[in-house]
């Protein structure tokens, strides 16, 4: 059973959860959210496997998760990226914010998720239960297909992806 931190507006914890009752629940829990590009600036995306008990086979950006009760947020979006795509890279803390969206199968998502920058330039050797497909996209190819086509993408990466250009311009 994965366990997340529950966490108040100032995300300091204030106990712990089942991942999945955080969800059924909209507990407000910490998570991270990582966006890595290339030297080309395109936004490495993974489309999340089929297999995913919600959002199934979504694109969404490089890796997201939350960390483990004990554990900084910055070691668990390290492991979790290399748990997801295969590789790891630096990475630098952009924002943090809070966000609640609903999800498929009556789940909410309601997060305090920190924002992660990292530069890598070679393909991943993705974990099939974790990952169906993965893209090299760029932001402003990506910000129209959203705008045509949100269906295509987790609520949540919606949702980040607008408050990180929104902060890049800041």
């Amino acid at each position: 059973m994965e366990m997340v931190i529950l966490v108040d507006e100032q995300d300091r914890a204030t106990g712990t959860a089942c991942k999945l009752t955080a969800h059924q629940q909209a507990l407000l829990h910490r998570a991270f959210s990582v966006f890595v590009f290339n030297n080309h600036g395109e936004l490495m995306l993974q489309r999340r496997s089929l297999d995913k008990y919600h959002s199934p086979g979504l694109w969404t950006n490089t890796c997201c998760s939350h960390p483990r009760p004990g554990e900084g947020t910055l070691v668990a979006a390290h492991r979790r990226l290399q748990e997801e795509m295969g590789f790891d890279c630096e990475l630098q803390p952009r924002f943090s914010f809070i966000y609640k969206a609903s999800l498929d199968n009556g789940l909410t998502e309601n997060e305090f998720d920190h924002v992660f920058r990292g530069v890598y330039h070679l393909p991943p050797v993705v974990n099939p239960a974790e990952v169906h497909a993965w893209k090299w996209i760029g932001v402003q190819e990506l910000v129209a297909d959203i705008n045509t086509h949100p269906e295509r993408y987790t609520v949540w990466f919606r949702i980040i992806l607008q408050e990180y250009l929104s902060q890049l311009e800041k």
